[in-house]
């Protein structure tokens, strides 16, 4: 099922004597990990703001859930409850007083009870991290804080589809991390997730498809590894080749194999080259009913295991209650890292996360890896 659809939109800007999109068709489907791709300047920004009747196109229809898109009041009001958009620029969303106003402007908007309202603020708020600055005045917030509001923002709204532009820009690495581990999670829990970026080591990580945008115009669409592997078309667009595709293509060449299965992470990589014996990953679940002082009695006897974090709730948690953790940020990662060294690890994860980290391991047997894998209850 397409949730978005676009048929041969073109659109100008007030006083543009060229089209900043021209004759774009595109489909984002249902549950699939969706990425924009192109240089600045492509028309990424433009097309989002399309997608939630910001603007309307001069040519050609928008549809969400198979429909039209009404440009009156209330179809817009209804539009923006199921198809949230992050912008890049935190200012162009920012606009209540204090955190907690700013989150709840949303929610309100839609004419919820007062009591649901409160309970999707505290909730965004958890879930950015941003729990501790409810009642700062907006305009006394960073950067990154103000690019975790407008998420926050956009999350109060439960959206059927979450739409980033340029999510990580202008964030820290840690930041950027945290942000896309929550992405995922949101994807594994039903939100259609979509992002532009111009990051490419990013999106070949994380999409399961890709629209590349030059110029206004779509020149692509489908699977990563069929558009990386077109230099030519790659360097058009302003963009290069991801590292991990580089590294992988030149590593076949070098040994005379098919590059097919195609690794996007460093743990899918490491999986296709070495062999030998493997750790163990047990993974510890968490909720906010769990208790940390028995996580933490389960951790002091963990021995020479290295303990990751991966999840909203479990690192809130780990911050809160000062538990002990060697990999805060891309904790599956790093704990993988140390089951293919043939060291064991613990993932703390957040309990609704256990079937996505069994879903990562299986990926690995597709690169010649096999990891023991349980839950400790």
């Amino acid at each position: 099922m397409n949730v978005i659809e676009t048929e041969n939109i073109t659109y100008y800007y007030e006083g543009a004597k060229t089209p900043s999109m021209k004759g774009v068709s595109i489909s984002i489907r249902k549950g699939v990990k969706t990425v924009i791709l192109g240089a600045n300047g492509a028309g990424k920004s433009t097309l989002f703001y399309h997608f939630n009747g910001v603007v309307k196109p001069k040519e050609g229809v928008v549809k969400v859930m198979g429909e039209p898109v009404s440009y009156r009041k209330k179809g817009l009001t209804a539009l923006r409850s199921r198809i949230a958009v992050v912008l890049q620029n935190p200012d162009d969303q920012v606009f209540g007083q204090t955190v907690e106003t700013d989150i709840a402007y949303g929610p309100r908007n839609m004419k919820l009870p007062e009591s649901e309202v409160k309970e999707r603020v505290e909730e965004a708020l958890f879930q950015t991290g941003l729990g501790d600055l409810r009642d700062k005045n907006t305009l006394q917030l960073s950067y990154g804080q103000r690019k975790r509001l407008a998420l926050a923002g956009a999350l109060a709204m439960k959206p059927e589809v979450l739409i980033m532009d340029e999510p990580t820009a202008g964030l820290d690495p840690q930041m950027a991390l945290e942000l896309m581990e929550l992405a995922e999670q949101l994807h594994h829990m039903g939100t259609t997730i979509v992002i532009s970026t111009h990051d490419v080591d990013l999106a070949y990580a994380w999409a399961d498809e890709i629209h590349v945008l030059r110029r206004g115009e779509l020149i692509f669409s489908g699977n990563s590894e069929d558009f990386y592997s077109d230099p030519m078309a790659v360097h058009s667009t302003g963009v290069m080749q991801p590292s991990m595709f580089v590294i992988n293509n030149n590593l076949a060449a070098f040994r005379g194999e098919d590059p097919a299965p195609y690794p996007r992470t460093e743990s899918q990589l490491v999986s296709k080259m070495v062999s030998g014996p493997k750790g163990r990953m047990t993974a510890i679940p968490v909720g906010t009913d769990t208790d940390a002082a028995a996580l933490g009695r389960i951790l002091d006897g963990r021995g020479d295991s290295k303990v990751g974090v991966f999840g909203t709730v479990s690192r809130r948690m780990m911050y809160d209650s000062s538990l002990p953790a060697d990999y805060v940020f891309n904790g599956f990662e790093s704990c993988m890292g140390e089951c293919l060294m043939g060291r064991d690890s613990i993932l703390v994860c957040d309990r609704d996360s256990i079937s996505l980290i069994e879903s990562k391991i299986q990926r690995l047997k597709d690169f010649g890896t096999e990891v023991g894998f349980e839950v400790r209850a």
